[in-house]
């Protein structure tokens, strides 16, 4: 019988991982106090997706496979790892992050009384800078709203002359105040204080008949998921997705974060008062929405930061006057952040402005803000190209934004495609076509494994092709026909589409290295992916591994499936963490020495696989076929910021290598791709 990890366990596993970071020593400490900034970040949308959905179950709000018992089973678990996670970072935080900055003469003020020169500076800059922006209101009759991940004050305080205790709240104004106070420096040390601190010492100025008994800071985490009907068509889904997106701010509370140092008698009331259910409380320490750290200034500069790599360039396409005729010679590869993200805005800038150029079609899931991937097609509608863009409205916290966009687009000319029904388009492709007959004109391609978005560009890794080749291109045309008409009789060869062939192929791919290693031959495969979740791709692995097939799995989140078991004992689990976030997808199959090599959009999640139009798509050329197993190969070897994840989700690390024989994978990727 096959055994699998719970996903929501698995993820918190990652995010552990991801809290590890913070730790390293090797690492500047302004990129270790990021680490801990992403933790924080992460695990407030966990709350807000996961863990809300497990309430939505609980509550008998959506149909689900889970029931109501394995969903309250789960939130235990996630509440013991989530509680174990808290106490690690905060002793993270205050063991090592602090007193490392104390050393670099930075200090931030954390549960310390200031010292005598700045007490002065503090009142003074509260009452100037702070005060006039509070609102605080009694908490006695009235009903506030508490707004999703807001941080906020509750102040007890006793009634001068009667004793009656009174709690008070006031949000904190981060729209008009930083978060992290700077003070005067003594010397050449500089000073920071929350700006919820600074509020704390000067409560007695807002509560003037009343003595301050203490003060303790609260957040609420919302449910933000947002259900959208698979039969909603696209006349109502843009009207369906901004009553959604509105009613997301108030949306369910799915926890309650609180200063583990509040009196019971204050907990209570506060319960009571906003109506949290006991399941949804969360202690925690004093200082809350702890993803802001990313914030905490830096009076040092650079030599505090992690060293940016500088974007390498592609001299044969800097030379180009065209990119067209190189693409037309040859495939041309492109690994983001090591290569510079300026060649697929390029692509299609000169796309709008060749006059040989009729038509541009693209897919954006996640749109940049102020894109000059946008701003290109414009010019292009402008130029009189015609251009098709497929927006996903769906996509989670970027609805908005895809909207705003999706309609500037759309009044510049641009023809632009919604949502499928029930489907989420994730393919992430772009097409430009020649003008001419049918037979006769060339069509290019951009294949990625991550979104057309040049800030994320910066930071996430993956991969994208840029090819004429007419079998790939051809059917690139026949996923927008499906896009454009919903068409389910079109079929694909080279191109591997969910919904379509992508799940049969995988499978007979990893059949057939099942046989191989059945009739003693070599089988390998090698998946590379953010997350692996779906047991009927996991079961495929696991008889794949019981024949012999050697399976190494890189993945950087969720992994379902349990290594270390008698029927995987052939599966290693590679997880790598870095400087940049690991995004691309690829999958690599030995079949008999001739080695098939895919790069995708999609993970082996069941949303990706069951509920999403997603794209993989053959490496035909034999340098960049090369390259890419290059990669892989290093991040197989990687002893530095690697680890395995084993049968009781521990990220394990290699032992630390000889001096000299360390590996580490984004630096050894990025001389790979500079040589």
């Amino acid at each position: 019988m096959y055994s699998y990890f719970n996903r929501d366990i698995s993820w918190l596993s990652f995010n552990y991982r991801v809290l590890l970071e913070s730790e390293d020593l090797t690492l500047p400490i302004y990129e270790r106090i990021k680490f801990l900034s992403i933790h924080a970040s992460n695990l407030e949308e966990f709350y807000k997706i996961r863990v809300a959905e497990h309430r939505s179950v609980i509550m008998q709000k959506v149909h689900s496979e889970e029931d109501p018992a394995e969903a309250e089973q789960i939130l235990e678990e996630i509440k013991q790892e989530v509680t174990r996670q808290q106490r690690e970072f905060f002793r993270i935080f205050s063991d090592e992050i602090l007193p490392e900055l104390a050393r670099e003469k930075i200090v931030l003020y954390m549960n310390a009384q200031p010292k005598p020169e700045h007490r002065e500076f503090i009142r003074d800059y509260f009452m100037e800078e702070i005060f006039p922006f509070l609102q605080p209101v009694m908490l006695l009759d009235i009903r506030v709203f508490i707004r999703d991940n807001r941080l906020y004050q509750v102040a007890q305080l006793r009634k001068k002359g009667t004793g009656e205790i009174i709690y008070a709240l006031n949000k904190i104004p981060y729209e008009k105040v930083p978060r992290f106070v700077e003070l005067p420096p003594i010397g050449d040390t500089r000073y920071y204080m929350f700006a919820e601190d600074v509020i704390s010492a000067n409560l007695s100025e807002i509560f003037t008949g009343y003595t301050v008994e203490g003060s303790y800071n609260i957040k609420i985490s919302r449910d933000a998921d947002i259900f959208i009907d698979a039969d909603t068509g696209n006349k109502n889904l843009v009207q369906t997705i901004k009553e959604k997106v509105k009613k997301r701010k108030i949306g369910n509370v799915c926890r309650f974060v609180y200063d583990r140092q509040m009196p019971p008698e204050c907990l209570r009331y506060l319960s009571e008062t906003f109506g949290i259910l006991p399941e949804n409380l969360i202690p925690d320490y004093t200082h809350l929405n702890m993803e802001d750290l990313v914030k905490l200034p830096n009076p040092a500069g650079k030599e505090l930061e992690a060293p940016a790599q500088t974007p390498l360039r592609i001299p044969e396409l800097d030379k180009a006057a065209w990119l067209f005729p190189v693409i037309r010679k040859k495939d041309i590869f492109i690994h983001c952040p090591y290569h510079t993200f300026d060649y697929f805005i390029r692509f299609l800038m000169e796309a709008s402005l060749n006059p040989n150029i009729d038509e541009i079609r693209v897919t954006q899931y996640r749109v940049a803000q102020d894109s000059e991937i946008i701003a290109s097609l414009i010019n292009a509608a402008k130029n009189g190209k015609k251009v098709t863009v497929f927006v996903e409205l769906k996509a989670r916290f970027d609805e908005e934004n895809n909207l705003f966009t999706s309609e500037m687009m759309n009044n510049a000319g641009i023809k632009i495609i919604y949502s499928l029904p029930g489907l989420k388009v994730h393919a992430k492709v772009a097409l430009v076509i020649e003008k001419g007959s049918e037979k006769k004109r060339r069509s290019y391609a951009c294949l990625s494994t991550g979104n057309f978005n040049e800030k994320t560009a910066r930071v996430y890794s993956d991969m994208a092709v840029l090819t004429s080749g007419k079998t790939l291109t051809g059917e690139i045309i026949r996923l927008f026909d499906v896009l454009g008409t919903q068409n389910r009789n079109i079929t694909f060869n080279k191109l591997w589409v969910a919904q379509f062939n992508l799940i049969p192929n995988l499978i007979r791919k990893i059949q057939q290295e099942t046989a191989a290693a059945k009739a003693g031959n070599k089988a390998h495969i090698i998946l590379k992916m953010n997350g692996l979740q779906d047991t009927v791709m996991i079961d495929e692995l696991y008889k794949a591994a019981e024949a012999g097939v050697k399976i190494d799995l890189i993945i950087r989140g969720i992994c379902c499936l349990k290594p270390n078991q008698p029927y995987s004992r052939n599966i290693r689990i590679v997880r790598l963490v870095d400087m940049y976030l690991e995004h691309s997808r690829i999958w690599y199959f030995y079949n008999g020495g001739k080695e098939n090599l895919y790069l995708t959009s999609a993970d082996w999640m069941k949303r990706n696989l069951y509920r999403r139009i997603e794209t993989a798509f053959p490496v035909l050329d034999k340098q960049i076929k090369k390259t890419v197993l290059s990669i892989l190969d290093i991040q197989l070897k990687d002893n530095v910021k690697a680890c395995l994840i084993d049968e009781n989700l521990n990220n394990v690390f290699f032992p630390a290598p000889p001096e000299g024989e360390e590996i580490r994978a984004q630096e050894k990727i990025y001389e790979l791709i500079e040589a």
